[in-house]
């Protein structure tokens, strides 16, 4: 990262529920635009770390800032994108797209509607509900919604974690051809190793609880990824030994 004030700085966050200790000495820079995901172990508090930058939850100990000011709750300009049921049932696809642009005036709200329809790919389903489109499709929805309101900060959790395989990778190729042309920060927490590597900036990965990130990973690597390159495959295979595992699963030391 250049020198430029980060997006998004948490420095030395504590948290703690009770006499259950989740997180410690956590640090993270995200810049301005880019994409950084976080991974580690199943229940380490990495959905933990995403509320608190969200504004969900406040830290025990330690300093959150977002665009340079301290976070005390949600805000309209960072959005999250939940793993699934984020769209609103009762509202059609376009009416749930352009949910935070009732504010604006009808021409502007309908032209930005279309827009994100399209780039998301729901073109010539504006009048369907959600419970007549396929998960991946819903996804898509949320996405739209969350640019569409012009959010400057993307908060995703795990959103591809209930979608098949062939739509997983269909996902995060259309998230790297919005993101590209949208060039929103996002912060993204997966529990797929292959799907960090295959969509972020940097990587980084965390130890388990009580958590804090046990080193950084860059992916400089042209995208779109070929997933059989050399670059990618040794990218994967780092973020499975800092997580003490080899690439099929198996044990491969410890932190």
């Amino acid at each position: 990262m250049d020198n430029a004030e980060p997006t998004i700085s948490v420095r030395d966050c504590w948290m703690s529920f009770g006499d259950i200790h989740v997180l410690e000495r956590v640090d993270i820079q995200v810049a301005r635009g880019e994409f950084v995901c976080l991974v580690g172990p199943s229940g380490c508090g990495k959905s933990t770390m995403l509320n608190i930058v969200g504004g969900f939850l406040r830290e025990t100990r330690g300093e959150v800032r977002v665009e340079g000011a301290a976070v005390d709750g949600p805000d309209p300009g960072r959005i999250f994108v939940f793993q699934e049921n984020g769209v609103f049932p009762w509202l059609t696809v376009e009416q749930n797209i352009g949910f935070g642009l009732l504010s604006r005036p009808t021409a502007e709200r309908r032209e930005r509607v279309k827009h994100y329809t399209a780039m998301v790919g729901l073109t010539g389903f504006e009048k369907s509900y959600p419970r007549e489109l396929s998960g991946g499709m819903r996804q898509r929805v949320e996405i739209a919604r969350a640019l569409a309101a012009d959010a400057r900060v993307l908060y995703m959790d795990e959103p591809f974690g209930a979608l098949d395989f062939l739509t997983r990778l269909k996902m995060r190729a259309d998230l790297i051809r919005i993101w590209q042309a949208e060039k929103k920060t996002i912060l993204f927490v997966t529990h797929d190793i292959e799907e960090a590597v295959q969509l972020a900036d940097r990587v980084l990965v965390m130890t388990r609880r009580p958590a804090t990130i046990a080193e950084e990973v860059r992916i400089d690597l042209p995208r779109p990824r070929d997933l059989d390159a050399p670059g990618y495959l040794a990218a994967r295979d780092r973020i499975f030994s800092i997580m003490g595992m080899d690439a099929r699963g198996g044990a491969a030391g410890t932190y």
